[in-house]
């Protein structure tokens, strides 16, 4: 097994997520690190986002994550041998007014990591663009659907469930000129 300084963002992503599957805690890595997992690390985040699924109680999260030395700071995990900080914001898992439609599985050599799938990755970027005006979300989306298989079509019937006809063909203009 790989020592923590060794990993890459997927690697300790799988590494953290196998130990909570070990304990029975659901959690699904989403944000800017699937992002930087789906574009090879194109983009770069910081921070690993761990969804704590099914809401369990904090002190089990932190009981985990001392087990692999980590310490919790503020509302974030640090490891004296990774700048990576790890959080996990509660659940629901969900894009917008919907739930995450697909959990993918990515099996690496220090474990398996639960992610959420590239296209509710993009869906995701895509929250923030349309809710918040984040166009560097919008960028985020775009790279994703560049370097990942993506459905284009269920991302314009989401689209237009939020109401965001409008903005979805924004992306889809920018995705095109990109592409």
């Amino acid at each position: 097994m790989k020592i923590i300084s060794e990993m890459t963002r997927l690697e300790l992503a799988a590494f953290i997520s196998s130990a909570f599957q070990k304990s029975n805690i659901d959690i699904v890595l989403s944000g800017g690190s699937c992002v930087s997992i789906y574009s090879e690390e194109k983009y770069v985040s910081g921070d690993l986002d761990f969804v704590n699924v099914m809401f369990t109680k904090r002190d089990r999260i932190i009981t985990v994550m001392d087990s692999l030395g980590f310490e919790e700071k503020n509302r974030y995990f640090r490891h004296p041998d990774t700048n990576f900080l790890v959080e996990f914001p509660p659940g629901p898992l969900g894009v917008g007014e919907e739930p995450v439609k697909q959990i993918d599985e990515i099996k690496t050599e220090t474990g398996i990591l639960r992610i959420i799938s590239p296209t509710d990755c993009v869906k995701d970027r895509l929250a923030w663009y349309y809710y918040d005006d984040d166009t560097e979300c919008l960028h985020q989306a775009i790279l994703v659907s560049k370097c990942q298989p993506v459905d284009l079509v269920e991302i314009e019937r989401w689209s237009r469930v939020e109401d965001k006809t409008d903005l979805f063909k924004e992306f889809l203009k920018e995705f095109k000129k990109r592409f």
